[in-house]
């Protein structure tokens, strides 16, 4: 009999058919997210779980499927899981690491032209026939030439941001729990700074950190008060970085410039009132949503559960530590 596996929304065609062709696969195949209670009969009895980003893998889940050998994220994230259920269960959980690097820098430095420029007001215009004609005071946005990008958290992405910001001459400053080599600062021309220093020096302030509990409200209301007036944000992170509440707040106070964001505090949902302000912008997630991604993501995912319903240790094991 062929092992089973539940993957909980639909994943490209390729991620599908790399598992079907040696396993019993049953997909959730609705555009809407999966609830909890399709989550759980969807997984009864399956062997592997191949969940998306956006499900919720909770204690319950875990524990009522005591015959689960593996969790396997589509993202690379994985704070949408229950981490110590599953360690102590001693049931793998991977993610797709690295692969989403170039699709995310590539999307915060379209954010950052797209928020200095007012691109998404400006094509709102043109759409609803309200451009009556050039003239030098209309729709000014700002030049990010030589302005301040402050980096927090110089990982893949991180650095992948600062490469691309390098090329349009901007000034990279930036604050990591581990400080980059010289050799690549000077590479990257890239200031270390500390985390209030990069937050009160930014004219673009970029969000690159890996969440965990611990930077819940990184950016609450002292630090969005300590930023320029003049400042933009940009969040291709986590939404829970960011208190929104506090950032409505200093928005709506004209306490910042404008803010791009990517992802929310309470995904999917948005605070209301962010929506109606015109210096800021709004994407769904779209940070790693490129073809070529998503396909590279799904083949990782896939070779993970290939790997372990083959007897053998996941190749990116986030809970290592169940293999001591």
């Amino acid at each position: 009999m062929k092992p089973s596996i539940f993957i909980s929304g639909l994943v490209p065609p390729k991620t599908y058919e790399m598992l079907a062709k040696q396993y019993d696969v049953t997909m959730y195949d609705k555009e809407s997210l999966i609830t909890k209670k399709g989550m759980l009969e969807g997984l009864a009895g399956k062997e592997a779980l191949l969940c998306l980003l956006s499900n919720s893998v909770d204690k319950e889940i875990i524990e009522r499927n005591p015959q689960l050998k593996i969790i396997a994220n589509y993202g690379a994230g994985f704070n949408n899981i229950d981490m110590q259920t599953a360690t102590a269960l001693a049931i793998p959980v991977t993610n797709t690491p690295a692969v989403s690097t170039n699709a995310t820098a590539d999307l915060a430095m379209g954010l950052i032209l797209a928020i200095a420029r007012r691109i998404v007001e400006g094509d709102n215009t043109s759409r609803h026939g309200q451009f009556t004609g050039w003239a030098p005071l209309y729709h000014l946005g700002v030049d990010v030439t030589n302005k301040a990008l402050g980096i927090i958290g110089m990982g893949h992405i991180g650095r992948a941001v600062a490469k691309r910001a390098k090329a349009f001459d901007m000034k990279i400053i930036y604050y990591s729990r581990t400080r980059l080599q010289p050799e690549i600062e000077t590479e990257l021309n890239a200031t270390f700074m500390e985390f209030e220093d990069v937050i009160k020096s930014s004219d673009f302030l970029s969000l690159h950190a890996s969440y965990s509990p611990a930077l819940h409200h990184m950016l609450g209301s002292k630090e969005l008060s300590s930023m320029k007036p003049s400042a933009f944000l940009i969040n291709t992170a986590r939404g829970a970085m960011i208190d929104e509440v506090a950032l409505l707040k200093a928005l709506k106070e004209n306490r910042l410039a404008g803010a791009a964001l990517d992802v929310y505090e309470f995904e999917p949902q948005i605070t209301k009132g962010l929506e109606a302000l015109k210096n800021v912008i709004l994407c769904p997630h779209l940070g790693n949503a490129t073809i070529e991604t998503r396909e590279a993501m799904g083949e990782i995912a896939a070779n993970n559960i290939i790997s372990v319903l083959s007897g053998k240790q996941a190749i990116h094991c986030v809970n290592r530590e169940i293999y001591k």
